[in-house]
């Protein structure tokens, strides 16, 4: 039998994830897309924490920080006992912690309580989403699985650029508590206890490669982390910045929400190009290129140039994603890194938009805010490429592993 290329290869890798268990798979593809629903929807929340509870450019920054920092400590904390906890037990309490903040919420508008209030409902995200991330890391296609939430994600982040705009701030928050909410009676179908379903010699592999360097797995945390201080940063700052170049408000809008769909399209070639490049080659590619249309902005901003920025932006944000996440799989066993990744992501989206609001609070302007998100992308595009050129050394195979 002639080897499979090209589609016909993902194709087969598609059909043995469904053969897995497909019911942990659905709710954890649930889970991460409410869980990470701030993260994604953090443009349209930004500017409606400033049309309807009038906080400033600057306290936007730190409130956004405080809720995708929460998601960073929720994580670590559910890293650390998810292999001795009940996972449904983890899920309750981390749907109990992120609906009783935001429903508070609701009740206390001020600037002070809100911070500490999107810290908490942040935490209960964390646990939430790192409980899903790593239902996907211990399946018997990591990567692949991974492939698929980033693929939703265009769905849902155009679904949550249309609605909430439309919604109150109590709107926002309801909605929030309601998708929590909905996954309570389906937490039947996630396994009580993490249980490896790797193939064996993908396994191997991963146990050789950890006993190799314990610390590859940390580096593309670490990576991963810088990366999200460029995302974080671009994505809280994005909208406001466009508005404050006087864009056309609709052009704006209509924007972010058909940019979405270039989710779709990223997943797709970065799928076709991971089995015949690898993963980290092209991760350096996209990393440059986005760390461009990124940079773009710190020269200005006009319609022809944000139009092309947030394409860019939105195309190489999920193929960045495909690219780190399957990486980070090749290394871990058993999903024991993945319940990081969360961590990992809410601590750059943490540093990310404080470090913009530090700049704007300096009147630096938001040319420098961009030019920061450029500089963070270059930082994660060098060290995969030294991580790339340490791999060839020491173990080609998994160099160009896809």
């Amino acid at each position: 039998m002639s080897e499979k290329k090209g589609i016909a290869l993902a194709l087969h890798d598609w059909k043995i994830l469904f053969k897995d268990d497909w019911k942990s798979l659905v709710i954890a593809l649930y889970m991460v897309l409410v869980g990470y629903g701030v993260l994604v929807g953090i443009p349209v929340i930004s500017t409606a924490w400033v049309t309807k509870l009038g906080f400033t450019e600057i306290e936007v920054g730190r409130v956004a920080g405080m809720d995708l920092g929460g998601l960073a400590a929720g994580s670590v904390f559910t890293a650390w006992i998810i292999q001795k906890v009940n996972r449904r037990i983890l899920v309750f309490l981390g749907i109990v912690i992120a609906v009783a903040a935001n429903a508070l919420c609701i009740k206390y508008v001020d600037y002070e309580t809100v911070l500490y209030l999107r810290f908490f409902s942040g935490f209960g995200s964390g646990i939430y989403t790192s409980v899903a991330v790593a239902v996907f890391g211990m399946s018997i296609r990591p990567a692949l699985a991974y492939n698929l939430m980033l693929f939703s994600f265009a769905f849902s982040q155009a679904l949550e650029m249309q609605v909430l705009p439309q919604l109150s701030m109590n709107g926002i928050y309801m909605t929030f508590m309601i998708c929590f909410l909905i996954t309570i009676p389906f937490l039947g179908w996630l396994q009580s206890y993490p249980v490896s379903k790797s193939d064996n010699h993908a396994q191997t592999q991963t146990q050789e490669a950890v006993k190799r360097s314990s610390l590859v797995p940390w580096i593309c945390l670490f990576a991963i982390f810088l990366t999200y201080i460029n995302i974080g940063a671009y994505w809280t700052y994005i909208e406001l910045a466009a508005l404050n170049a006087n864009t056309n408000p609709d052009l704006v809008g209509s924007t972010l929400v058909w940019a979405s769909f270039c989710s779709l399209l990223g997943c797709f070639i970065a799928t076709l190009l991971s089995n015949r490049f690898g993963l980290i080659r092209p991760l350096l590619i996209a990393l440059i290129t986005m760390a461009t249309g990124v940079g773009l902005l710190s020269f200005g901003i006009t319609e022809p140039k944000f139009l092309m920025s947030v394409f860019t932006f939105n195309l190489l944000w999920i193929f960045t994603d495909v690219y780190q996440m399957g990486s980070l799989a090749n290394f871990d066993d058993g999903g024991r890194y993945s319940a990081y990744l969360p961590a990992s992501q809410g601590l750059g989206q943490i540093v990310g938009p404080n470090l913009a609001a530090s700049i704007l609070s300096f009147n630096l302007g938001y040319e420098s805010v961009f030019m920061m998100c450029w500089a963070a992308a270059m930082l994660a595009m060098i060290i995969y490429w030294l991580l790339h050129r340490y791999l060839r050394a020491t173990d080609p195979e998994m160099a160009d592993a896809s």
